[in-house]
């Protein structure tokens, strides 16, 4: 399978034979399996001793003819702290339990309940890095994944390594060149999302955008679209939202993509 390698210009340089990951079968159903192992979760909840650093709990009784109890008195059942006391008369404030001021959350967030322990097989690992490569270079693939395009033209764009020195304005137009009709997608954008999600966490909108994939020993100086390096390359860059990204390579990127094993 050979594409053809752009200028910064957007010109043909020549062609380049893509390795045999651009032609593998593409198994979304692994994909997504390994996105489900992939997933982290910052843990969350209550301090393990909130609530509980006042010295209320079984402290009281309810028996006749014992000192400090609570039988006789009109009180509920429920542990109290002594804030004060007169003889044998205190002064209580329930505490401690969920229903009292300042007392332990009821069910609160479980830390360990949110860490994911799901593994994920090497060979399942590799067929998904593979699937989510081959999917950015299948036309189909990409129109499914972007709304805006009707038909994804050319692609993966293979771009000389000369793109690594541009700056920001000189990046941006060169991708105007390369894209065509597609730079309507290529950059990312942010919109507050409509309804009551953005009271839950969920205000904000962005859609995947380009991404530039480099190779070992390159970077880009300009950061106006997401960038990976082919020596990291994974499926949380590729694969994210669906297989289909809209992702150029330098030429340097696709040899070091050949040598993937």
């Amino acid at each position: 399978m050979k594409t053809k390698i752009l200028t910064i210009d957007g010109k043909e340089k020549g062609t380049i034979e893509l390795p045999k990951c651009f032609s593998e079968k593409i198994r979304e159903d692994i994909v997504a399996k390994v996105f489900e192992a992939k997933k982290n979760k910052q843990p969350y909840g209550p301090s393990l001793v909130g609530g509980k650093q006042a010295a209320a709990s079984g402290k009281l009784v309810h028996r006749r003819h014992v000192w400090k109890s609570q039988y006789g008195r009109g009180m509920s059942r429920i542990p109290r702290k002594s804030l004060s006391r007169r003889g044998t008369q205190f002064n209580w404030v329930g505490a401690e339990v969920p229903n009292t001021r300042g007392g332990r959350r009821a069910h609160p967030p479980k830390p360990w309940a949110m860490i994911n322990t799901k593994k994920i097989n090497k060979k399942e690992a590799k067929i998904a890095l593979m699937s989510a490569i081959s999917a950015t270079a299948n036309p189909e693939k990409v129109s499914r994944k972007y709304e805006k395009i009707k038909e994804a033209k050319n692609v993966p764009f293979v771009v000389e390594s000369k793109i690594t020195n541009l700056k920001t304005k000189e990046l941006i137009s060169s991708m105007k060149n390369i894209l065509g009709d597609l730079f309507e997608v290529a950059l990312s954008k942010k919109k507050v999302r409509s309804g009551k999600g953005k009271l839950r966490g969920r205000k904000y909108k962005q859609n995947a955008g380009l991404l530039i994939v480099v190779g070992k020993d390159e970077k880009l100086k300009a950061n106006a679209f997401e960038t990976a390096n082919a020596k990291n390359l994974g499926i949380n860059d590729l694969a994210r939202g669906g297989v289909g990204r809209l992702v150029v390579y330098t030429e340097n990127a696709i040899k070091n993509l050949g040598e993937l094993k």
